[in-house]
């Protein structure tokens, strides 16, 4: 029977190296435990957030066209602005009142107001010479016909002013002989109706119309006495 001591001791040699081996072994694998990013593994991609549609020009609310008001505006029949006015509506002829025709007034107009003059009178009788004033005419009035007072009646509840001549009529163009002046018949829109009677002068008639015209219009004719 041998000696058995140096078996052992070789043994005990192999089981530790053994047991280093395993333990280095271990240690590596451990280490390879730790997770490594897999490329093929896709990286989250954001969401892309939804762009409403770009209105088109064409579904812009456009402004809507408003016909422009229709101008307040005198007009004769017998002249045109700074024309003649013929002699039958002078103090050498008939002494006729023209025809007159006016558009729409202002909205709001309650009453028109007439007025003629004659701005050139200055120089001859220091004022302006009023040849007819007619207030209170209906608003809804468009016209007045030719000859008012001298066959023709003026529109129902209208009323007439006094002249520098004294009278509550129609008194034409009459300048000195050779002279021309030029005649202003002016139409005022008012917001009410005058609280005056018959024979108001222009002065009475333009204070009572303070603050409530509406709108004017003129219409300018020239006479030339023989």
């Amino acid at each position: 029977m041998w000696n058995n001591q140096p078996r052992l001791k070789l043994w005990f040699v192999v089981l530790l190296l053994a047991s280093l081996i395993g333990a280095v072994t271990g240690c590596a694998a451990v280490a390879n435990t730790d997770p490594t990013p897999d490329s093929s593994t896709t990286a989250p991609t954001a969401t892309a957030t939804a762009v409403p549609p770009t209105i088109a020009a064409t579904d812009t609310p456009q402004p809507t066209d408003t016909p422009e008001p229709i101008p307040f505006t005198l007009s004769s029949s017998a002249f045109g602005p700074n024309e003649t006015i013929p002699e039958r509506h002078s103090c050498d002829g008939s002494n006729l009142s023209p025809a007159l025709t006016w558009t729409t007034p202002p909205d709001g107009t309650q009453s028109l107001a007439l007025v003629l003059d004659d701005p050139d009178a200055v120089g001859v009788v220091g004022f302006v010479y009023d040849h007819w004033l007619l207030f209170n005419l209906p608003p809804d009035t468009t016209a007045l016909p030719e000859g008012i007072g001298l066959g023709a009646d003026p529109p129902e509840g209208s009323l007439p002013g006094v002249n520098s001549a004294r009278t509550q009529r129609y008194a034409g163009p009459c300048p000195p002989s050779g002279q021309t002046h030029n005649y202003v018949f002016t139409l005022y829109a008012l917001d009410t109706a005058l609280d005056l009677a018959a024979g108001a002068d222009k002065a009475t008639l333009l204070e009572a119309m303070e603050g409530h015209i509406l709108g004017t219009t003129q219409l300018i004719g020239v006479y030339t006495s023989p």
